[in-house]
């Protein structure tokens, strides 16, 4: 962190005459409100990552799993590595560049949870030095790609569903796959991976899941599995159920092992994920905290019933709803909640906002939907303690 810089053209920092470094800049203790920062400005507060952390490292052991969260969600090193730390197995990621940012800032182990097909990458992955690298493959064209990499790949033989992203659509199709990745010499199969998080409901979540243990249990029979074995699986929405279906020592002469892959837990949100949080079905196991907060000013009031505030398609997500105001800041610096309010359209820079009384000057603080496009907005994000202390710059990497 010694290198990073605030840059003077930092979005949301207000540094205009100097760049300092990310140590330097947390060292001297600003506050989110005394002057460092402009509007709008995205943040996290610590106290809820840390609370996000301790949940699902607890719910992992509970179930005997490993936990690999999907850093592709905020492609920050920093949060990488507080998972790490909090007794991740890994992290999962989504592309190659994503990979290389993983392998650039030390991550030991990352499960690329998609097909790649391009051997360039592929070859450079497959031959750093401490860095446990493996990737989804389903197809015989995916297995003659890594067979042209000339190093050994570990590969996850991925089992979908109808309509879904990717994956053999069937068990029969997975053991030709897998067949002839361990006939080509170089490829190493550790086990059956799946996304469930693109069907409609629990009870669809439960039926996959059981295809995904009945297509390792024939991999087994076939003889066409390693010794341990690890079944990986569970985005956000459904970890539960994923975990109720994979829980157990279930694939005999085998060590199991089971991987679940969530990613939006660690920041949760007020919108998509509050709605759809596994632990509203088990609310005994836990229970998240929406970690992101994005402060905008009121620029204008322009109508009765109106509010305009600085913040916009730039700023928040809006592909799974529109961001949620939570509080504002007044003039005098006392913060008072609001209910009923509502974002109702985003410009590129402008939020309108109905079922509010504000005035020109004042913040308001959203909370947003959706943290997967949100951290992709922002270069540089504060990590504030509870009394708006900032502790943390965190770089993200997109």
């Amino acid at each position: 962190m010694n290198h990073m810089r605030v840059e003077c053209v930092g979005k949301g920092f207000w540094q205009p005459k100097r760049e300092v470094s990310f140590v330097e800049f947390v060292q001297e203790g600003h506050n989110l409100f005394g002057g460092a920062f402009t509007w709008p400005i995205m943040v996290l507060r610590r106290s809820a990552l840390d609370h996000n952390l301790a949940t699902l490292a607890a719910f992992c052991r509970e179930y005997g799993f490993e936990f690999a969260p999907h850093g592709k969600t905020t492609m920050s090193p920093t949060l990488w590595q507080m998972q790490l730390d909090a007794g991740a197995w890994g992290i999962t990621l989504a592309t190659v560049n994503q990979a290389l940012v993983a392998a650039k800032f030390g991550v030991p182990r990352v499960l690329l949870a998609n097909e790649v097909l391009d051997p360039g990458p592929l070859r450079w992955l497959a031959t750093q030095e401490g860095f446990d690298f493996s990737c989804f493959v389903d197809s015989l064209a995916g297995v003659r790609v890594l067979e042209q990499v000339g190093r050994p790949v570990s590969v996850f033989a991925e089992l979908g569903f109808a309509g879904g992203r990717a994956g053999c659509r069937s068990a029969n199709e997975l053991v030709q796959v897998v067949r002839a990745a361990k006939e080509s010499g170089n490829v190493t199969v550790k086990g059956v991976a799946g996304y469930e998080g693109g069907l409609p409901d629990a009870r669809a979540v439960a039926a996959y899941v059981d295809s995904l243990k009945q297509a390792a249990l024939t991999l087994a029979a076939e003889g066409l599995l390693e010794e341990e074995v690890i079944v990986t699986a569970g985005g956000s929405t459904y970890f539960d159920v994923v975990a109720d279906g994979l829980a157990g020592q279930w694939l005999p002469g085998h060590r199991l092992k089971v991987v679940l892959r969530s990613g939006a837990y660690l920041s949760h949100d007020d919108g998509f994920y509050l709605e759809h949080t596994p632990f509203l079905r088990v609310p005994e196991k836990g229970s998240l905290k929406a970690a992101i907060e994005l402060w905008a000013q009121v620029t204008s009031t322009p109508e009765e019933g109106l509010v305009i505030a600085g913040m916009g398609k730039r700023d928040a997500p809006h592909d799974e709803g529109l961001p949620v105001p939570l509080r504002i800041r007044g003039l005098d610096g006392k913060v008072r909640n609001v209910s009923g309010a509502e974002v109702v359209r985003l410009n590129d820079h402008h939020a309108y906002v109905t079922g509010v009384q504000a005035s020109a000057g004042e913040l308001i603080c959203f909370g947003i939907s959706h943290p997967c496009t949100a951290f992709d907005k922002w270069r540089v994000i504060p990590v504030v303690e509870d009394d708006y202390r900032v502790s943390d710059l965190l770089r993200t990497y997109f």
